[in-house]
């Protein structure tokens, strides 16, 4: 029960249901769709949640939409926010930014997507290239904010679960009892609100995290029930590349999670390339990781109903191109930082 408190402490039903009307203001209701033959390949009922379809086609927009919602209404006087990202994050928060009308400055590293970059100075931000790695680029990012008086915004906090925790109760209010729900684990905030959210709700449904082989932080984490860092994150999914987790989602996600898994890059590519057999969509690598590890322990779950979270769909063209055609695309050995 101590465990079950923690989650729900994060906010209050109050606060989930305000986080709600904001989030809904720019962001209509994503479906759960049960797609037959995904079902039908995997032996049970399948509800997919596609937070691939929100206006900047990942889940992380909810939370960029909050943290600016309560930024704007109890810190007013903040000139503008800085971050550090490798995408969906910083996307989220040029649109939330651009939203309610605060300047945005996104770090993001020399190795980052073009079409991401491209998207977040559409949207409104000043992107700065800055570092080899996401690691550097985050350290960049607090100096800049302090030499520009900005306010710096991290990966993992606190409106950012409650945000993002709004996709979770759309999918236990649309979907009904689920014996599961499999989720991307990158910084925690989208396992973190579903946790939260199945507290509150006072439901049995077992969250089973999913991360990749060559970005073990999570699993090792979990399982030692402490905060363990690897020294890379070798892996092309690069939304769930966190080789240093936050001890606060540690925490939470320990408690409150059945598992943490890890599913091979090679598994994340055949699971991109499911989706679009099944059901014409193009997931991004976080977005279908999920699904590899459902896919991974799909026996468990024969003739039961369970769900994983599509969390997003912005892979670039190359990319998509080439998992499409049936690859895998190759990381070459390199330092790596925490993916937001």
């Amino acid at each position: 029960m101590q465990s079950r408190r923690m989650a729900a402490d994060l906010f209050s039903p109050d606060e989930l249901n305000d986080a709600e009307r904001v989030v809904s203001r720019h962001v209509p209701r994503t479906p759960a769709y049960t797609w037959p033959e995904i079902g039908a390949v995997l032996g049970a009922e399948v509800v997919t949640k596609h937070e691939d379809v929100t206006p900047t086609a990942a889940f992380k927009v909810r939370g960029g939409l909050v943290y600016l919602d309560r930024l704007v209404r109890e810190r007013p006087t903040v000139p503008g926010i800085v971050s550090a990202t490798r995408g969906n994050h910083g996307i989220s928060l040029a649109f939330s930014g651009r939203a309610y009308g605060v300047p945005v400055v996104i770090v993001v590293p020399e190795c980052n997507s073009r079409e991401k970059n491209a998207a977040m100075r559409t949207l409104g931000a000043e992107v700065v290239v800055h570092g080899a790695d996401l690691q550097e680029s985050c350290q960049h990012s607090r100096v800049l904010a302090r030499e520009l008086g900005f306010e710096a915004v991290p990966t993992f906090h606190p409106d950012l679960v409650l945000g993002v925790a709004t996709y979770a109760k759309e999918l236990f209010d649309a979907a009904g009892p689920l014996d599961a729900v499999y989720v991307a684990v990158g910084m925690g905030s989208g396992i973190c609100g579903l946790i939260a959210v199945r507290d509150q709700l006072g439901l049995d449904t077992r969250i089973i995290g999913v991360c990749a082989e060559g970005a073990p932080a999570q699993a090792l984490t979990f399982a030692a029930g402490e905060v363990v860092s690897t020294p890379e994150a070798r892996t092309f999914v690069d939304g769930v590349a966190a080789r240093q987790p936050d001890p606060v989602a540690a925490r939470i996600i320990r408690d409150g999670a059945a598992r943490v898994i890890t599913v091979s890059d090679d598994d994340t590519a055949e699971a991109i390339r499911a989706i679009w057999r099944c059901t014409h969509h193009l997931a991004e690598p976080a977005g279908a990781i999920s699904l590899a590890g459902l896919i991974q322990e799909h026996e468990r779950w024969q003739g039961r109903r369970v769900a994983f979270v599509l969390s997003g769909a912005n892979m670039d063209t190359d990319m998509a191109a080439l998992v499409l055609g049936g690859a895998t695309p190759q990381v070459e050995p390199a330092p790596a930082a925490l993916s937001a």
